[in-house]
């Protein structure tokens, strides 16, 4: 892979009770475990992050695929849902759900971009094979 551009950060404190910030410090956030596993649920915490990332990472390979597709997907969204949980062999595991709104075409050529976007996103290029995703295309 030729990098095009490489990101960091750097966490400190207790892992997901801790604080994370980015080497140029646009990011800079506390961490926190969520209410639903334990924790206080005061700060963020890495699944939220990485919904943000899916999300935003996906809608602009679903809209580069749209412009190459001529579509018109300048009304279109996309929300990202990430699950944490136990794993049958003790360990963690993550699951996605991507749930993708194009208001402008119809269902079978949202259905379409939605799994062409999937074929060139780097984040479901990272996850294929590791992370079960799910695409929900809605028209509304």
């Amino acid at each position: 892979m030729n990098a095009l551009y490489t990101a960091e950060a750097l966490t400190t404190g207790d892992g997901r009770n801790g604080h994370a910030r980015s080497s140029d410090g646009k990011l800079d956030l506390e961490l926190s475990i969520p209410k639903e596993m334990g924790g206080s649920g005061v700060g963020t915490n890495p699944e939220q992050l990485f919904a943000a990332g899916y999300a935003a990472c996906f809608h602009s390979a679903l809209r580069m695929i749209g412009r190459q597709d001529k579509a018109d997907v300048s009304d279109s969204a996309v929300g990202a849902r990430v699950s944490i949980g136990n794993l049958d062999n003790g360990g963690f595991g993550l699951a996605v759900e991507l749930e993708i709104t194009l208001t402008n075409v119809d269902h079978a050529t949202a259905q379409q971009l939605a799994e062409k976007a999937h074929q060139v996103c780097p984040y479901s290029n990272a996850t294929r094979g590791n992370v079960d995703v799910t695409l929900t295309v809605t028209d509304d």
